[in-house]
């Protein structure tokens, strides 16, 4: 069964559409989210959420924290800010602890 999912920041839709799975950071650890999961409702971390679209490479967001809903194979994601992959603010940062340009 496809997910039909969602994923809003305060002033915009990021991104919406069919996917297989989503992988996301809540405040417990990861979660992942097939097509027939039960309902449930989590406060997501500050981190990535992985969305495998039905037909398609994986997109990931990095997200401020926030919500995941998941109802009736609808999955629901509200963030305070969201970006996906190169859009994201620490996509040219290195994973240096300095935050230095890697060499």
């Amino acid at each position: 069964m496809p997910l039909e999912v969602t994923l809003v920041s305060a002033d915009r839709r990021v991104w919406s559409g069919e996917a297989a799975r989503v992988i996301a950071r809540t405040v417990d650890g990861d979660i992942g989210i097939l097509g027939g999961h039960a309902p449930l409702l989590a406060v997501l971390a500050a981190g990535e959420i992985r969305i495998t679209p039905s037909n398609g490479q994986d997109v990931v967001a990095t997200l401020d924290g926030g919500f995941l809903s998941v109802e009736h194979d609808r999955v629901t994601v509200v963030s305070d800010s969201a970006a996906l992959g190169s859009d994201s603010p620490s996509s040219s940062k290195s994973d240096s602890p300095s935050g230095a340009p890697a060499r």
